[in-house]
């Protein structure tokens, strides 16, 4: 019984297979094997590697493997040697039932690129199955008055086998009142029939026992027995006998349970209980016939009592047999053939023939991602499977042949948009209505280098105060990268440059995992007020991206510079100034002036004078803002001749910075020649430098020209540029004045009431080097112009007297002091 159940089974699966394989057969280039079945595991089927056209190495790089169909996995491949080898037992029968045709379709998969190769194993038959009668003994009936040449239909033999190793014929024991018929029936199958060849007497012989034999067609030949037990009777006239011997029904799978099927009607010629008639299934009716169909025994009405189901099988064949109550009883045999029709009751599948592999985001259009199968149980236009993606994907279906697919890229990927996509997949058959499943299927995006690091701005400012401690921090730039991983991972460098002709990486360095930027040393604003850094990120991607952002580090001013004394000249020195007075002076004579810068700026340079000490501080003043010592009232006779003079000198910083100079002042009788004022101390101290003192004159009349022209245009701009602010910032291609892109000129104004100091800063931001001041005074009788070297390299107790005012990339400080 076992056996008939799985040979019902798999009909279905065969019939799927050959349609299967009539659709696949019409790909040229197939590649096909053929074997025995039940090999040894292990047994080799061909080259697979080979007949491929792949080398050995591409068998694991590429990682070759094979997927059955049926399901269960009965081959694997030899890695070693790219052959393809049996993996289990294969049991023809188990696969196909008595198909004519054993064929396994292999799916060959190989990656790097993602490919889809079939491949075809033929299982040929052996002779490894007998006949067999599902039932031992046979017994039968038959009234010592039945006429000759009646026929009883016998059990058939089932073979597994097929071809020229299926059921070949029968053959009966000998026995002289009966003989053995074969009837041919559709399908080229084959009923034995017993036939009464001579008039039985019981009386005579009551039993006739019969060995009904079956035969294979193999070599050697295996057979299959039966015995049929013949019983004779007294007389019963007649048999009952159909009306057709032969029912042919067709009902639709889905009928309901209960319905009639057919109807089968057999007469009997006698009468009374001889002709009553009782329908029975015969005794070889299998199991599974009994629970899906019952028979009315008094109406021979066949109805449905469990499901139908068209993929398992198709065609029902049930022997019925009518039986009179009769002594002896009499028996007549007619077949009912059930064709089951298919309806659309299976709902579509999807079937991953390989698992998504993750795709890079630059995959080109084409890329293959998944290899899908569709199947339908349903057969017809029930089993034919549309699939379709949602609108806007970017991935297509491309067939490859019968139902099987390739889910391809068809559109540009971006995983900074879409780091994963779930691709839902919508199978639906031809049926009507029509049936329809959905899968989802998982695909990972991998990120490749696309993207390089962004900072968060393109430029910062950083102000810094002069004078900090070495190896502190100045600034800390970020930049963030959208790419994943490695990719996303940046570092940080400072790109080499030049300041002040010095490398950058000299000022300066980086934290190349933060971005954090330290210093070297410290600053010091009056040699370096502003500098660039060029800082990179850069990935660890392969190729690497990068990105650059200028950092603009702007040094600010500290009151870290006393006052410098540049007149008197041996006050500048360190030592006294010795000046000489007549006694005959009047009050607001001037003795002398005392001059002195400051290396600062802004506010840290704002400079006033103050008389600390004196021998008589009724004798003598000193100007806050110009150092210009004169005297308060008129000499008298009574005072000393020698008076001393200690003047501080101090900033407007904070804190203030100050130095000091002492002045010793000689009062002489008889001395009427006025003393020499400033101007005339510095442009003419000596005949001798009579020329040198022209040469001065008109250089200061050219930078006084000139810085008078510069303050004037600069002024209008600022003006109109910004009117509420009291400092003004533009570079010199704006000016029409000067055409280099590289000057920068800055003027900085006091506005706490009347002005008293301007700084106009001008040149390179990297070549900060030149400052040039000017100190005027409307309360003073002379406007006083005093120049000094360039403020990197000034000593302020050095005068200089001639100025070179072409000095390139030169920055000028003009500074303006007006006594309130």
């Amino acid at each position: 019984m076992t056996k008939r159940k799985g040979y019902r089974d798999w009909r279905w699966q065969a019939l799927w297979w050959h349609n299967f394989f009539l659709l696949w057969n019409t790909i040229d280039g197939q590649t096909r094997y053929s074997i025995p079945e039940e090999l040894k595991q292990g047994s080799v089927v061909g080259n697979l590697a080979k007949d491929l056209g792949l080398g050995l190495s591409d068998v694991f790089d590429r990682k070759l493997r094979v997927a059955s169909e049926a399901g269960k996995q009965y081959f694997s491949v030899d890695a070693g040697k790219g052959e393809l080898v049996v993996n289990d037992r294969i049991d023809r029968e188990a696969l196909c039932g008595q198909s004519a045709s054993c064929v396994l379709p292999l799916q060959v998969v190989v990656e790097d690129p993602l490919q889809l190769h079939r491949i075809e194993v033929e299982i040929r038959d052996i002779n490894d199955n007998y006949p067999i009668f599902l039932t031992e003994e046979r017994s039968l009936k038959i009234a010592e008055s039945t006429a000759t040449g009646i026929r009883f239909p016998l059990e058939t033999a089932q073979d597994l086998d097929v071809g020229s190793y299926s059921l070949k014929s029968y053959t009966l024991s000998k026995d002289e009142c009966f003989s053995l018929r074969i009837k041919e029936l559709s399908g080229n199958r084959k009923v034995p029939e017993l036939v009464l060849e001579k008039s039985l007497d019981r009386e005579k012989q009551s039993v006739h026992q019969l060995l009904l034999t079956a035969l294979d067609g193999g070599s050697p030949v295996k057979s299959g027995t039966t015995s049929i037990i013949v019983t004779v009777l007294d007389n019963n006239d007649n048999v009952p006998v159909f009306k057709k011997p032969l029912y042919n029904v067709t009902v639709q799978e889905n009928s309901a349970p209960g319905s009639v099927l057919v109807k089968v009607e057999a007469t009997d010629a006698d009468e009374g209980v001889n002709g009553e008639i009782e329908y029975v299934f015969a005794e070889h009716t299998s199991q599974s016939l009994l629970s899906m169909f019952r028979l009315n025994s008094e109406t021979g009405e066949i109805s449905l009592v469990g499901p139908l189901d068209y993929e398992s099988n198709a065609i029902h064949e049930i022997d019925i047999t009518a039986k009179d109550k009769g002594v002896p009883e009499m028996e007549g045999h007619c077949r009912v053939q059930i064709v089951v029709t298919d309806i659309n009751d299976n709902a579509p599948g999807i079937v991953l023939t390989s698992k998504p592999n993750p795709v890079r985001e630059d995959a080109p259009r084409g890329t293959v991602v998944a290899l899908i199968r569709a199947r339908d149980l349903d057969s017809g236009d029930n089993g034919k499977v549309t699939l379709k993606l949602p609108k806007g994907s970017p991935f297509s279906l491309k067939p490859s042949f019968s139902n099987n697919y390739a889910l391809v890229t068809s559109n540009v990927l971006d995983r900074e948009s879409f780091s994963e996509y779930h691709i839902e997949i919508t199978a639906t058959d031809s049926g009507s209505p029509p049936l329809s499943s959905k899968k989802t299927i998982p695909v990972t995006i991998t990120d490749v280098n696309d993207n390089p690091p962004v900072f968060t701005q393109p430029s910062y400012n950083v102000y810094l105060k002069e004078n900090g401690v070495p190896g502190s921090i100045l600034f800390s730039v970020s930049a963030s990268d959208l790419d994943f991983g490695d990719n996303a991972k940046v570092s940080y460098s400072i790109l080499d440059s030049k300041v002040q002709d010095v490398s950058v990486s000299s000022y300066v360095y980086i934290n190349s995992e933060n971005g954090s930027i330290y210093s070297m040393h410290s600053f010091d604003y009056e040699k370096l007020k502003v500098f660039q850094i060029q800082v990179q990120a850069k990935d660890q991607g392969s190729p690497s991206l990068s990105s650059n952002a200028t950092v603009h580090v702007f040094i600010l001013d500290q009151n870290d510079n006393a006052p410098a004394v540049i007149y008197p000249s041996s006050a500048a020195l360190g030592s006294v100034s010795h000046q000489r007075m007549p006694r005959s002076a009047k009050a607001g004579h001037l003795v002398t002036k005392v001059t002195a810068v400051d290396a600062d700026s802004g506010h840290n340079a704002w400079i006033s004078y103050k008389l600390a000490e004196a021998t008589d501080a009724s004798l003598f003043t000193v100007n806050l803002y110009t150092g210009e010592v004169r005297t308060k009232r008129a000499v008298s006779e009574q005072d000393d001749s020698s008076q001393r003079l200690l003047i501080e000198i101090r900033d407007d910083g904070e804190p203030v910075q100050s130095s000091t100079v002492t002045v010793s002042i000689l009062l002489e009788d008889g001395l009427h020649e006025p003393i020499l004022d400033l101007r005339q101390k510095v442009s003419e101290p000596s005949k001798k430098n009579g020329r040198i003192t022209l040469y001065l004159i008109l250089s200061l009349a050219s930078v006084s020209v000139l810085s008078l022209l510069t303050f004037l245009v600069l002024a209008v701009k600022c003006i109109r540029n910004s009117r509420s602010s009291g400092s003004c910032c533009m570079r010199r291609s704006d000016c029409d004045d000067y055409k280099n892109p590289n000057r920068n000129l800055q003027i900085q104004l006091n506005t706490d009431g009347p002005i008293k100091y301007v700084e106009v800063l001008g040149g390179d931001m990297l070549s900060q080097s030149q400052s040039f001041r000017s100190c005027m005074s409307p309360m003073s009788e002379y406007s006083d112009f005093t120049l000094i070297k360039p403020s990197s390299t000034t000593d302020f107790k050095e005068v200089i007297s001639v100025l070179d005012a072409s000095l390139p990339d030169s920055t000028w400080t003009f500074e303006s002091q007006q006594v309130s």
